[in-house]
Protein backbone atom coordinates (compact mmCIF):
# COMPACT_ATOMS: atom_id res chain seq x y z
CA UNK A 1 0.00 0.00 0.00
CA UNK A 2 1.08 3.39 -1.19
CA UNK A 3 1.60 6.44 1.76
CA UNK A 4 -1.00 7.86 -0.26
CA UNK A 5 -3.49 5.62 0.18
CA UNK A 6 -2.52 5.27 3.80
CA UNK A 7 -3.12 8.46 4.40
CA UNK A 8 -6.53 8.59 1.71
CA UNK A 9 -7.73 5.14 1.28
CA UNK A 10 -10.22 6.93 -1.29
CA UNK A 11 -7.55 8.09 -3.55
CA UNK A 12 -6.12 6.61 -6.20
CA UNK A 13 -2.96 6.33 -7.21
CA UNK A 14 -1.05 5.71 -10.42
CA UNK A 15 2.62 5.04 -11.50
CA UNK A 16 4.75 7.25 -14.04
CA UNK A 17 3.27 4.79 -17.20
CA UNK A 18 -0.36 5.14 -16.27
CA UNK A 19 0.00 8.53 -15.23
CA UNK A 20 1.03 9.35 -18.38
CA UNK A 21 -1.58 7.22 -20.63
CA UNK A 22 -4.14 9.16 -18.59
CA UNK A 23 -3.11 12.72 -19.02
CA UNK A 24 -2.87 11.85 -23.01
CA UNK A 25 -6.22 9.78 -22.70
CA UNK A 26 -7.52 13.24 -20.96
CA UNK A 27 -6.48 15.45 -24.16
CA UNK A 28 -7.39 13.09 -26.97
CA UNK A 29 -11.10 13.08 -25.26
CA UNK A 30 -11.27 17.47 -25.30
CA UNK A 31 -10.27 17.01 -28.70
CA UNK A 32 -12.62 14.63 -29.78
CA UNK A 33 -15.25 16.83 -28.15
CA UNK A 34 -14.42 19.55 -30.01
CA UNK A 35 -12.94 18.60 -33.60
CA UNK A 36 -16.52 18.28 -34.93
CA UNK A 37 -17.01 22.22 -34.71
CA UNK A 38 -14.03 23.39 -36.35
CA UNK A 39 -14.56 25.60 -39.56
CA UNK A 40 -17.60 26.60 -41.73
CA UNK A 41 -19.08 23.31 -42.00
CA UNK A 42 -18.70 22.31 -37.87
CA UNK A 43 -21.74 21.48 -35.63
CA UNK A 44 -23.40 23.42 -32.83
CA UNK A 45 -23.44 22.10 -29.21
CA UNK A 46 -26.25 22.44 -26.79
CA UNK A 47 -24.41 23.10 -23.34
CA UNK A 48 -27.34 22.62 -20.41
CA UNK A 49 -26.14 23.36 -17.22
CA UNK A 50 -27.11 22.61 -13.74
CA UNK A 51 -30.45 24.63 -13.40
CA UNK A 52 -31.29 23.30 -16.87
CA UNK A 53 -30.43 26.80 -18.97
CA UNK A 54 -29.24 25.86 -22.25
CA UNK A 55 -27.03 27.08 -24.97
CA UNK A 56 -26.10 26.58 -28.42
CA UNK A 57 -22.86 27.90 -29.25
CA UNK A 58 -19.94 26.88 -32.00
CA UNK A 59 -17.50 29.20 -30.11
CA UNK A 60 -14.64 27.15 -29.06
CA UNK A 61 -14.07 29.69 -26.15
CA UNK A 62 -17.89 29.43 -24.62
CA UNK A 63 -17.53 25.54 -24.89
CA UNK A 64 -14.21 25.36 -22.38
CA UNK A 65 -15.54 28.11 -20.02
CA UNK A 66 -18.89 26.19 -19.61
CA UNK A 67 -18.09 22.76 -19.59
CA UNK A 68 -17.57 20.85 -16.66
CA UNK A 69 -14.17 19.60 -16.89
CA UNK A 70 -12.52 17.60 -14.25
CA UNK A 71 -9.11 15.96 -15.48
CA UNK A 72 -6.12 18.49 -14.45
CA UNK A 73 -4.55 17.70 -17.58
CA UNK A 74 -7.41 18.53 -19.62
CA UNK A 75 -8.06 21.67 -17.53
CA UNK A 76 -4.89 22.99 -18.27
CA UNK A 77 -5.64 22.56 -21.79
CA UNK A 78 -8.43 24.17 -21.76
CA UNK A 79 -7.24 27.62 -19.97
CA UNK A 80 -4.28 27.76 -22.52
CA UNK A 81 -7.13 27.98 -25.09
CA UNK A 82 -9.08 30.16 -23.15
CA UNK A 83 -5.76 32.52 -22.90
CA UNK A 84 -5.73 32.39 -26.76
CA UNK A 85 -8.87 33.70 -26.87
CA UNK A 86 -8.39 36.66 -24.25
CA UNK A 87 -4.87 37.65 -26.51
CA UNK A 88 -6.22 37.34 -29.85
CA UNK A 89 -10.16 36.43 -29.68
CA UNK A 90 -9.99 33.25 -31.42
CA UNK A 91 -8.33 29.97 -32.10
CA UNK A 92 -9.51 28.64 -28.98
CA UNK A 93 -10.58 25.25 -30.81
CA UNK A 94 -8.15 24.90 -32.95
CA UNK A 95 -5.27 25.32 -30.22
CA UNK A 96 -7.35 22.21 -28.42
CA UNK A 97 -7.06 20.30 -32.01
CA UNK A 98 -3.58 20.90 -32.06
CA UNK A 99 -2.34 20.20 -28.30
CA UNK A 100 -4.31 16.85 -28.60
CA UNK A 101 -3.05 15.55 -31.78
CA UNK A 102 1.00 16.23 -30.60
CA UNK A 103 -0.29 14.39 -27.32
CA UNK A 104 -1.47 11.57 -29.83
CA UNK A 105 1.66 11.21 -32.46
CA UNK A 106 3.66 11.15 -28.74
CA UNK A 107 2.02 8.15 -27.07
CA UNK A 108 2.55 6.89 -30.31
CA UNK A 109 6.46 7.32 -29.82
CA UNK A 110 6.27 6.53 -26.10
CA UNK A 111 4.75 2.86 -27.18
CA UNK A 112 8.03 2.16 -28.94
CA UNK A 113 10.42 3.36 -26.21
CA UNK A 114 11.67 6.77 -26.62
CA UNK A 115 11.51 8.82 -23.60
CA UNK A 116 8.85 11.71 -23.04
CA UNK A 117 12.07 14.29 -22.52
CA UNK A 118 13.34 13.63 -25.96
CA UNK A 119 9.84 13.85 -27.47
CA UNK A 120 9.31 17.07 -25.14
CA UNK A 121 12.72 18.61 -26.98
CA UNK A 122 11.78 17.72 -30.33
CA UNK A 123 8.69 19.70 -29.62
CA UNK A 124 10.50 22.66 -28.48
CA UNK A 125 12.78 22.31 -31.72
CA UNK A 126 9.51 22.54 -33.94
CA UNK A 127 7.95 25.06 -32.27
CA UNK A 128 11.07 27.44 -32.55
CA UNK A 129 11.54 26.86 -35.68
CA UNK A 130 7.56 27.82 -36.58
CA UNK A 131 7.76 30.65 -35.39
CA UNK A 132 10.80 31.52 -37.80
CA UNK A 133 8.92 30.20 -40.48
CA UNK A 134 5.28 32.39 -39.63
CA UNK A 135 7.86 35.69 -39.99
CA UNK A 136 8.74 34.24 -43.72
CA UNK A 137 5.52 32.90 -44.46
CA UNK A 138 3.23 36.30 -43.41
CA UNK A 139 2.02 38.67 -45.80
CA UNK A 140 2.59 42.25 -45.08
CA UNK A 141 0.17 44.45 -47.00
CA UNK A 142 -1.40 47.64 -46.91
CA UNK A 143 -4.75 47.55 -44.49
CA UNK A 144 -7.74 48.45 -46.74
CA UNK A 145 -11.37 47.68 -46.07
CA UNK A 146 -11.50 44.57 -48.46
CA UNK A 147 -8.79 43.01 -47.04
CA UNK A 148 -10.89 43.70 -43.77
CA UNK A 149 -13.65 42.20 -45.05
CA UNK A 150 -12.11 38.99 -46.15
CA UNK A 151 -10.12 38.82 -42.04
CA UNK A 152 -13.76 39.46 -40.64
CA UNK A 153 -15.39 37.08 -42.98
CA UNK A 154 -13.09 33.97 -42.27
CA UNK A 155 -13.63 35.00 -38.88
CA UNK A 156 -17.47 35.10 -38.63
CA UNK A 157 -17.99 32.40 -41.02
CA UNK A 158 -16.99 29.68 -38.57
CA UNK A 159 -19.38 30.52 -35.89
CA UNK A 160 -22.45 31.44 -38.22
CA UNK A 161 -24.49 30.18 -41.60
CA UNK A 162 -22.34 31.63 -44.43
CA UNK A 163 -25.42 34.28 -45.27
CA UNK A 164 -25.50 35.83 -41.46
CA UNK A 165 -21.87 35.93 -41.40
CA UNK A 166 -21.63 38.16 -45.22
CA UNK A 167 -24.24 40.47 -43.76
CA UNK A 168 -22.40 41.06 -40.27
CA UNK A 169 -19.03 41.34 -42.04
CA UNK A 170 -19.37 45.21 -43.41
CA UNK A 171 -20.83 46.31 -40.52
CA UNK A 172 -18.28 44.96 -37.70
CA UNK A 173 -15.09 46.41 -40.22
CA UNK A 174 -16.97 49.38 -40.46
CA UNK A 175 -17.74 49.56 -36.61
CA UNK A 176 -13.93 49.19 -36.41
CA UNK A 177 -13.05 51.73 -38.97
CA UNK A 178 -15.31 54.55 -37.37
CA UNK A 179 -13.23 54.18 -34.22
CA UNK A 180 -9.46 53.91 -35.40
CA UNK A 181 -7.48 57.19 -35.12
CA UNK A 182 -4.44 56.43 -36.68
CA UNK A 183 -1.10 55.91 -35.75
CA UNK A 184 -3.16 54.79 -32.47
CA UNK A 185 -4.84 51.15 -31.65
CA UNK A 186 -8.26 51.24 -32.17
CA UNK A 187 -10.12 50.83 -29.01
CA UNK A 188 -12.86 48.04 -29.14
CA UNK A 189 -14.18 49.28 -25.92
CA UNK A 190 -15.93 51.94 -28.03
CA UNK A 191 -17.93 49.89 -29.89
CA UNK A 192 -21.29 49.25 -27.39
CA UNK A 193 -22.88 46.04 -28.18
CA UNK A 194 -26.64 45.99 -27.61
CA UNK A 195 -28.86 43.27 -27.78
CA UNK A 196 -32.21 43.62 -28.46
CA UNK A 197 -34.82 40.77 -28.76
CA UNK A 198 -36.61 41.89 -31.57
CA UNK A 199 -37.20 40.52 -35.26
CA UNK A 200 -34.04 37.99 -36.88
CA UNK A 201 -30.34 37.76 -36.42
CA UNK A 202 -29.79 39.63 -40.00
CA UNK A 203 -31.52 42.50 -38.59
CA UNK A 204 -28.28 43.55 -36.36
CA UNK A 205 -27.02 46.57 -37.66
CA UNK A 206 -24.26 49.03 -37.19
CA UNK A 207 -25.38 52.55 -35.55
CA UNK A 208 -22.98 55.95 -35.54
CA UNK A 209 -23.94 57.18 -32.95
CA UNK A 210 -25.67 55.90 -29.60
CA UNK A 211 -28.38 54.04 -28.52
CA UNK A 212 -29.52 54.08 -24.80
CA UNK A 213 -31.83 51.34 -23.34
CA UNK A 214 -34.59 53.91 -21.95
CA UNK A 215 -36.55 56.81 -23.08
CA UNK A 216 -37.98 60.19 -22.42
CA UNK A 217 -40.28 59.89 -18.98
CA UNK A 218 -42.94 62.72 -19.77
CA UNK A 219 -45.78 62.06 -22.30
CA UNK A 220 -45.56 65.49 -22.92
CA UNK A 221 -41.63 65.40 -23.89
CA UNK A 222 -40.92 64.67 -28.02
CA UNK A 223 -40.28 61.69 -29.08
CA UNK A 224 -38.28 62.33 -32.13
CA UNK A 225 -36.20 65.59 -32.54
CA UNK A 226 -33.76 67.28 -35.26
CA UNK A 227 -30.69 69.21 -35.66
CA UNK A 228 -30.22 68.64 -31.89
CA UNK A 229 -27.71 70.31 -29.41
CA UNK A 230 -27.02 67.68 -26.52
CA UNK A 231 -26.79 68.60 -22.77
CA UNK A 232 -24.75 66.24 -20.57
CA UNK A 233 -25.23 66.59 -16.88
CA UNK A 234 -24.34 64.90 -13.75
CA UNK A 235 -26.43 67.24 -11.83
CA UNK A 236 -29.41 65.98 -9.01
CA UNK A 237 -32.86 67.93 -10.39
CA UNK A 238 -34.98 66.03 -7.65
CA UNK A 239 -35.39 66.68 -4.28
CA UNK A 240 -32.35 64.44 -2.20
CA UNK A 241 -32.27 63.87 1.36
CA UNK A 242 -29.29 65.15 3.42
CA UNK A 243 -26.28 63.24 3.42
CA UNK A 244 -26.72 62.75 7.37
CA UNK A 245 -30.02 61.64 9.33
CA UNK A 246 -30.69 65.11 9.87
CA UNK A 247 -34.06 66.66 10.28
CA UNK A 248 -36.41 69.88 10.68
CA UNK A 249 -39.08 70.94 13.57
CA UNK A 250 -41.45 73.77 12.48
CA UNK A 251 -44.06 75.05 14.91
CA UNK A 252 -46.80 75.30 12.36
CA UNK A 253 -48.14 74.84 8.56
CA UNK A 254 -47.17 78.32 7.34
CA UNK A 255 -43.31 77.32 8.05
CA UNK A 256 -43.67 73.82 6.63
CA UNK A 257 -44.96 75.64 3.37
CA UNK A 258 -41.89 77.99 3.27
CA UNK A 259 -39.64 75.21 3.81
CA UNK A 260 -41.27 73.22 0.87
CA UNK A 261 -41.36 76.64 -1.27
CA UNK A 262 -37.13 76.97 -0.45
CA UNK A 263 -36.82 73.21 -1.55
CA UNK A 264 -38.41 73.79 -4.63
CA UNK A 265 -37.22 76.96 -5.53
CA UNK A 266 -33.04 75.53 -4.95
CA UNK A 267 -34.25 72.73 -8.30
CA UNK A 268 -36.20 75.54 -10.06
CA UNK A 269 -33.16 77.70 -9.98
CA UNK A 270 -31.34 74.98 -12.06
CA UNK A 271 -33.98 74.05 -14.08
CA UNK A 272 -34.05 78.18 -14.93
CA UNK A 273 -30.39 77.73 -16.21
CA UNK A 274 -30.79 75.15 -18.89
CA UNK A 275 -34.23 76.18 -20.01
CA UNK A 276 -32.07 79.51 -20.17
CA UNK A 277 -29.10 78.04 -22.52
CA UNK A 278 -31.94 76.49 -24.20
CA UNK A 279 -33.56 79.51 -25.77
CA UNK A 280 -29.75 80.94 -26.05
CA UNK A 281 -28.83 78.44 -28.73
CA UNK A 282 -32.52 77.59 -30.37
CA UNK A 283 -33.67 81.09 -29.84
CA UNK A 284 -37.41 80.70 -31.89
CA UNK A 285 -35.52 78.76 -34.58
CA UNK A 286 -38.19 75.57 -34.86
CA UNK A 287 -35.56 73.70 -36.88
CA UNK A 288 -33.56 73.82 -33.74
CA UNK A 289 -34.18 71.51 -30.72
CA UNK A 290 -32.61 70.67 -27.23
CA UNK A 291 -31.89 67.40 -25.30
CA UNK A 292 -30.98 67.18 -21.72
CA UNK A 293 -29.17 63.49 -20.63
CA UNK A 294 -28.66 63.11 -17.32
CA UNK A 295 -26.75 60.98 -15.10
CA UNK A 296 -28.67 61.57 -12.22
CA UNK A 297 -32.49 61.91 -10.74
CA UNK A 298 -35.19 64.32 -12.50
CA UNK A 299 -38.12 64.57 -10.22
CA UNK A 300 -42.08 64.69 -12.05
CA UNK A 301 -42.18 68.38 -11.38
CA UNK A 302 -38.62 69.31 -13.06
CA UNK A 303 -39.83 66.84 -16.18
CA UNK A 304 -43.54 69.31 -16.45
CA UNK A 305 -40.97 72.44 -16.47
CA UNK A 306 -38.70 70.93 -19.34
CA UNK A 307 -41.65 69.20 -21.53
CA UNK A 308 -43.44 72.82 -21.15
CA UNK A 309 -40.50 74.68 -23.12
CA UNK A 310 -39.75 71.59 -25.36
CA UNK A 311 -37.15 69.84 -24.52
CA UNK A 312 -36.57 66.30 -24.71
CA UNK A 313 -35.18 64.97 -21.30
CA UNK A 314 -33.61 61.72 -19.89
CA UNK A 315 -32.92 60.44 -16.67
CA UNK A 316 -30.55 58.17 -14.99
CA UNK A 317 -27.95 57.58 -17.99
CA UNK A 318 -25.54 54.94 -17.22
CA UNK A 319 -22.05 56.09 -16.54
CA UNK A 320 -20.45 54.22 -19.42
CA UNK A 321 -22.97 55.78 -22.09
CA UNK A 322 -22.21 59.72 -20.18
CA UNK A 323 -18.63 58.95 -21.48
CA UNK A 324 -19.68 57.46 -24.95
CA UNK A 325 -21.99 60.78 -25.54
CA UNK A 326 -18.88 62.92 -25.33
CA UNK A 327 -17.03 60.97 -27.81
CA UNK A 328 -20.11 60.59 -30.34
CA UNK A 329 -21.85 63.74 -29.90
CA UNK A 330 -18.92 66.19 -28.74
CA UNK A 331 -19.64 68.58 -25.69
CA UNK A 332 -18.43 68.25 -22.33
CA UNK A 333 -20.21 66.75 -19.29
CA UNK A 334 -20.84 69.11 -16.46
CA UNK A 335 -21.46 68.37 -12.77
CA UNK A 336 -23.23 71.86 -11.99
CA UNK A 337 -25.46 74.45 -13.78
CA UNK A 338 -23.69 77.22 -12.56
CA UNK A 339 -21.80 78.17 -15.57
CA UNK A 340 -23.48 76.49 -18.78
CA UNK A 341 -21.95 77.69 -22.19
CA UNK A 342 -22.74 77.11 -25.61
CA UNK A 343 -19.55 75.33 -26.56
CA UNK A 344 -20.38 72.55 -23.84
CA UNK A 345 -23.19 71.32 -25.71
CA UNK A 346 -23.01 68.68 -28.16
CA UNK A 347 -25.03 67.87 -31.57
CA UNK A 348 -26.74 65.31 -33.12
CA UNK A 349 -28.32 65.14 -36.47
CA UNK A 350 -31.30 63.21 -35.29
CA UNK A 351 -32.45 61.91 -31.62
CA UNK A 352 -35.72 59.75 -31.89
CA UNK A 353 -37.87 57.22 -28.96
CA UNK A 354 -37.89 53.66 -30.59
CA UNK A 355 -40.92 51.53 -28.13
CA UNK A 356 -40.78 47.40 -28.08
CA UNK A 357 -43.35 46.40 -26.31
CA UNK A 358 -42.21 47.40 -22.50
CA UNK A 359 -39.12 48.32 -23.09
CA UNK A 360 -37.83 52.03 -24.49
CA UNK A 361 -34.85 52.59 -26.02
CA UNK A 362 -32.98 55.97 -27.52
CA UNK A 363 -31.31 56.41 -30.50
CA UNK A 364 -28.95 59.32 -31.40
CA UNK A 365 -27.83 59.18 -34.52
CA UNK A 366 -26.46 61.18 -37.42
CA UNK A 367 -23.68 62.92 -35.39
CA UNK A 368 -20.37 65.08 -37.68
CA UNK A 369 -17.55 62.54 -36.20
CA UNK A 370 -18.47 59.91 -33.56
CA UNK A 371 -15.56 58.30 -32.10
CA UNK A 372 -17.78 55.86 -30.71
CA UNK A 373 -20.28 53.51 -32.27
CA UNK A 374 -22.92 50.84 -31.72
CA UNK A 375 -23.60 47.28 -32.77
CA UNK A 376 -27.55 46.62 -31.85
CA UNK A 377 -27.43 43.10 -32.16
CA UNK A 378 -31.16 41.79 -33.01
CA UNK A 379 -32.42 38.27 -32.54
CA UNK A 380 -35.73 36.22 -32.39
CA UNK A 381 -34.75 34.79 -29.14
CA UNK A 382 -31.71 34.92 -26.12
CA UNK A 383 -29.64 31.39 -28.07
CA UNK A 384 -29.68 33.18 -31.30
CA UNK A 385 -28.58 36.46 -29.79
CA UNK A 386 -25.36 35.07 -27.74
CA UNK A 387 -24.50 33.00 -30.61
CA UNK A 388 -24.21 36.84 -32.58
CA UNK A 389 -22.94 37.76 -30.02
CA UNK A 390 -19.99 35.87 -29.50
CA UNK A 391 -19.16 35.49 -33.19
CA UNK A 392 -19.33 39.19 -33.05
CA UNK A 393 -16.79 39.86 -30.30
CA UNK A 394 -14.42 37.17 -31.95
CA UNK A 395 -14.94 39.06 -35.23
CA UNK A 396 -14.35 42.74 -34.06
CA UNK A 397 -10.97 41.17 -32.59
CA UNK A 398 -10.16 39.62 -35.69
CA UNK A 399 -10.50 43.11 -37.21
CA UNK A 400 -8.34 44.83 -34.34
CA UNK A 401 -5.23 42.08 -34.74
CA UNK A 402 -5.36 42.33 -38.47
CA UNK A 403 -5.24 46.63 -38.26
CA UNK A 404 -2.30 46.30 -35.30
CA UNK A 405 -0.21 43.65 -36.38
CA UNK A 406 -0.37 45.00 -40.13
CA UNK A 407 -0.10 41.44 -41.96
CA UNK A 408 -1.87 38.18 -42.70
CA UNK A 409 -1.26 34.60 -44.09
CA UNK A 410 -3.60 32.40 -46.30
CA UNK A 411 -6.41 29.85 -44.90
CA UNK A 412 -7.76 26.65 -45.46
CA UNK A 413 -4.92 25.76 -43.52
CA UNK A 414 -1.91 27.03 -46.33
CA UNK A 415 0.20 27.88 -43.21
CA UNK A 416 -0.15 24.89 -41.94
CA UNK A 417 0.63 22.88 -44.68
CA UNK A 418 3.60 24.43 -45.39
CA UNK A 419 4.74 24.74 -42.44
CA UNK A 420 4.60 21.24 -41.66
CA UNK A 421 6.35 20.75 -45.45
CA UNK A 422 9.18 22.63 -44.39
CA UNK A 423 9.78 20.84 -41.17
CA UNK A 424 9.78 17.88 -42.19
CA UNK A 425 11.65 18.60 -45.74
CA UNK A 426 14.10 21.18 -44.65
CA UNK A 427 14.02 21.58 -40.69
CA UNK A 428 14.49 17.88 -39.87
CA UNK A 429 17.77 17.25 -42.15
CA UNK A 430 19.36 20.21 -39.46
CA UNK A 431 18.24 18.22 -36.29
CA UNK A 432 20.90 15.63 -34.71
CA UNK A 433 20.48 13.12 -32.55
CA UNK A 434 17.14 11.49 -31.03
CA UNK A 435 15.85 14.59 -31.64
CA UNK A 436 15.11 14.27 -35.14
CA UNK A 437 12.11 11.94 -34.95
CA UNK A 438 9.29 12.00 -37.70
Amino acid sequence: MSATQLLNPKAESRRRAEALAVNIAAGEGLQDVLKSNLGPSGTIKMLVDGAGAIKLTKDGNVLLREMQIQNPTAVMIARAATAQDDITGDGTTSVVLLVGELLRQANRHIQEGLHPRVITDGYELAKTESLKFLESFKLTKEIDRDLLLSVARTSLSTKLNPTLAASLTPDIVDAVLAIHRPPTKPDLHMIEIMKMQHRTASDTQLIRGLALDHGPRHPDMPRRVENAYILTLNVSLEYEKTEINSGFFYSNAEQRDKLVESERKFVDSKLAKIVELKKEVCGDDASKNFVLINQKGIDPLSLDVLAKNGIMALRRAKRRNMERLQLVCGGNAQNSVDDLKPEDLGWAGLVYEHQLGEEKYTFIEEVKDPKSVTLLIKGPNQHTIAQVTDAVRDGLRSVFNTIVDGCVIPGAGAFQVACAAHLQNEFMRTVKEKNNWD
